[in-house]
């Protein structure tokens, strides 16, 4: 494997700072537990859900903020409960004994409740530190938050990694706040206005795996550990799909280059002998920068020392390109199906037809690039026979060997995005907009023209019925080569049973 290129960032560079002498300031970047109907996955999620069976996916934007704060010379704290299995009382103890001058929480909208409360719970535990709520909610209604509990800073945008380190550093050296930031003054919620992505993620270290913990996270589907999180781009070059919240954190695209990404890749397998590497990029770079990655890739031999896998969208990709993408070490792709109506593509503005998905699923298979499928049921105008035809093209890709894993979710509209705003000026809601804690895909959260709540769920439950057709059992069973992949199909077969359990529990509500 080739060296390190020069001027690639160490990822634990010694901190001048430091050396000098400067007061620390402790700063907690946390995930307090959440009491729902299972085990949340909160960080680094672009759809909220309660597992039974959870993926705890690597927080890389706390993350890259963890590692910006400590190289400033700030004193770190990574606490997250819900990978680690604390309880509140746990964690109110932590913050007792550890006394953070500021505590970072990222929120989204089925527990921003919960997190009003832990804020103001804070806040009286301890009243001179200040909390910092980040997230795609408070981005969409910052001033929501601000009258709702005591916390100090709303940051708004997805350069949240960025802004907080101005905010504390504006806290010990009285520098100018960022833009996007609200804040408390004189007794007022004020702003700084509008936020901005100007920033050039090429500047950004490389995240620090260990003060950030990412033992703790993995993705139920992984073959190999160690299994590592990269995110190249922030977040997704079409950035217009309505249901998407993403899109209101990164309304613009910006990504690293290939050579930055594959500097990162080397130092992962140097510093933490990664075997399996996940890009969490909305949408892994298309075009020529991914034809300068893969051809990266197999020069410097990464595709002899790990799998590779990313999100990514149809209509990005083709066959020639594909073809070099399975030389290059890519064992999968997460790829949004969403529905398998055209309408529904057209109204939701995915910016791609039923055809390409069909067309592009089965060279992508043919490469020997496995497909991970997601799907949505519960389009306000979506009937029953047109959820069936989602269900029935899935299937299909599945049985033919053209997708090998299958997710499937429930339409949440989060506020914010262009879905919330058609779902109120409609009426399309079920209940009232602002109960938040239902918008957690235990239940459908939008009416539909003829199907009842129980039959949407039951519905989306029901298509990880598909993992145990004969034909699709057969074709895992007869891909066993290895002690690795015995363990990955039996670990795909918890996380099946566990997906039906989540949607088979409409209504219910567990500790």
């Amino acid at each position: 494997m080739r060296r390190l290129q020069r001027g690639c960032r160490d990822p634990s560079p010694a901190n001048p700072r430091l050396q000098r002498g400067v007061s620390a300031i402790r700063v907690l970047i946390g995930y307090p537990p959440l009491k729902g109907k299972g085990i949340a996955t909160l960080g680094q999620n672009r759809q909220f859900q309660w597992f039974h069976v959870p993926s705890f996916i690597y927080p890389l934007v706390p993350a890259m903020a963890a590692t910006l704060l400590q190289q400033e010379g700030f004193d770190v704290l990574w606490n997250d409960c819900i990978a680690e299995g604390w309880t509140i009382d746990q964690f109110f103890s932590y913050v007792d004994a550890e006394k953070p001058g500021l505590i970072v929480l990222e929120t989204k909208t089925p527990v921003v409740e919960q997190h009003w409360k832990i804020i103001d719970q804070l806040k009286e535990r301890q009243p001179t530190c200040r909390v910092v709520l980040v997230g795609d909610h408070v981005t969409a209604l910052p001033r929501e938050s601000m009258e709702q509990c005591k916390v100090d800073y709303i940051i708004t945008g997805g350069d949240f990694d960025l802004c907080v380190v101005a905010v504390a550093k504006h806290i010990r050296d009285g520098e100018e706040l960022p833009k996007g930031l609200w804040y408390r003054g004189d007794g007022e919620i004020k702003d700084t206005g509008r936020f901005e992505l100007t920033y050039d993620l090429n500047q950004l270290p490389f995240i620090d795996r260990r003060l950030t913990k990412s033992h703790l996270y993995g993705e139920k589907w992984k073959k190999r550990e160690p299994f590592l999180y990269t995110m190249v781009g922030r977040d997704c070059p079409w950035a217009r799909c309505s249901f998407c919240s993403w899109t209101t954190l990164y309304p613009r695209f910006r990504t690293r280059t290939p050579e930055s990404l594959l500097d990162e890749i080397e130092m992962l397998i140097r510093e933490y002998g990664a075997r399996e590497v996940f890009d969490d990029t909305g949408t892994f770079p298309a075009g020529g920068w991914l034809k300068k990655f893969c051809e990266g890739m197999i020069e410097r031999g990464l595709d002899k020392e790990i799998l590779f896998s990313a999100n990514m969208r149809y209509g990005y990709l083709k066959p020639d390109l594909v073809k070099l993408m399975g030389r290059a070490g890519f064992r999968k792709l997460k790829m949004g199906l969403e529905s398998g109506n055209q309408a529904t593509l057209d109204r939701i503005d995915k910016n791609v037809t039923v055809q390409q998905i069909e067309e592009e699923s089965k060279f992508l298979s043919e490469a020997g690039i496995d497909i991970h499928l997601t799907i949505m049921v519960g389009y306000p105008w979506e009937t029953r026979q047109d959820a069936e035809r989602t269900l029935a093209l899935a299937r299909r890709l599945m049985s033919r060997g053209h997708a090998e894993m299958l997710q499937s979710t429930v339409v949440v509209p989060y506020p914010g995005t262009p879905l919330h705003q058609q779902a109120i000026e409609n009426g399309w809601f079920r209940f009232d907009p602002m109960e938040y804690s239902r918008y957690d895909m235990s239940e459908p959260v939008l009416k539909t023209p003829d199907m009842e709540p129980d039959e949407v769920m039951k519905m989306c439950g029901g298509i990880y019925q598909s993992f145990f057709a004969p034909r699709f059992v057969w074709r895992h069973l007869t891909s066993i080569r290895s002690v690795e992949d015995l363990s990955y199909v039996a670990r795909g077969t918890k996380a099946v049973i566990g997906h039906l359990l989540d949607f088979a529990r409409h209504g219910e509500d567990t500790d």
